[in-house]
């Protein structure tokens, strides 16, 4: 996954969860979030971060893969901001929004393998 405005990846390893149990579990239980990887929930408006373990940065995008939304460092048993615009979320390890200087406005491009 690309952000087009800088050229920086915000994950080289992107999962969907696409399912309503995919979504359900998203990242619930695990013990970390690798470094250069992400999930993908969609559709979703908001997050939450209970029975995690790690914080995360959540990335809102609409139907055009347009960030409309950031929440940085989001600690576990937490609730995201609800977003209307959103569409999907990526969920990546805490960091990767500064790191990549991700703004509200950016426009990705996922690569599929």
């Amino acid at each position: 996954m690309i952000n087009l405005r800088n050229g920086t990846e915000i994950a080289s390893e992107l999962k969907a969860a696409d399912t309503f149990l995919k979504r359900l579990k998203g990242l619930m239980f695990q013990k970390s979030l690798n470094s250069g990887c992400g999930l993908h929930i969609i559709p979703c408006q908001s997050v939450h971060t209970f029975f995690m373990r790690f914080p995360i940065d959540v990335i809102y995008i609409n139907e055009s893969l347009e960030v409309v939304g950031l929440d940085q460092r989001l600690s576990p048993y937490r609730f995201g901001k609800i977003r209307k615009h959103a569409k999907s979320v990526i969920e990546v390890e805490s960091g990767v929004i500064e790191k990549t200087d991700t703004q509200i406005g950016d426009k990705f491009e996922i690569q599929k393998n």
